[in-house]
C-alpha cells in the first residue's frame, strides 16, 4: 500500500523535461547574443568612422551597475552578471579595435 494517491514520477522523464527547457534557453541566449553583436558591430563601425575610442569606460561602469541591480532583482548572482558583461565587452572592444584599424 502507498501513503499517497499520486503516481510515482519517473525522475528520468523529469530530467529530460528540464534538459529540454535548458536547451531551449541556451538556444534563445545564442540568438540574443547574435543580435547584441550585430548592434555592437554597428557601434564599432560608427566609432571607427568618427575617430571615437573603441571602449567607453564610463558607459561600461554604468552598465555594470545596472546589470548588477537587475541580476539581484532576478535572483542571479550580481558578480556573475558582472563577469559575463566583462567577457562580452572584451569581445566587443576587440571587434571595435579591428574595425578602427581596418
Amino acid at each position: 500500500m502507498t501513503d499517497s494517491p499520486v503516481a510515482a514520477v519517473d525522475p528520468r522523464e523529469v530530467l529530460a523535461g528540464l534538459r529540454g527547457s535548458i536547451d531551449n534557453i541556451d538556444a534563445a541566449l545564442i540568438f540574443l547574443l547574435a543580435e547584441r553583436f550585430k548592434a555592437t558591430k554597428q557601434v564599432g563601425v560608427l566609432k571607427a568612422q568618427h575617430g571615437m575610442p573603441p571602449s567607453d569606460p564610463t558607459r561600461e561602469e554604468q552598465q555594470i551597475a545596472r546589470l548588477k541591480r537587475l541580476a539581484a532583482e532576478a535572483d542571479l548572482d550580481p558578480e556573475f552578471a558582472e563577469k559575463w558583461f566583462n567577457f562580452v565587452v572584451a569581445e566587443v572592444i576587440r571587434h571595435h579595435t579591428a574595425a578602427a584599424s581596418g
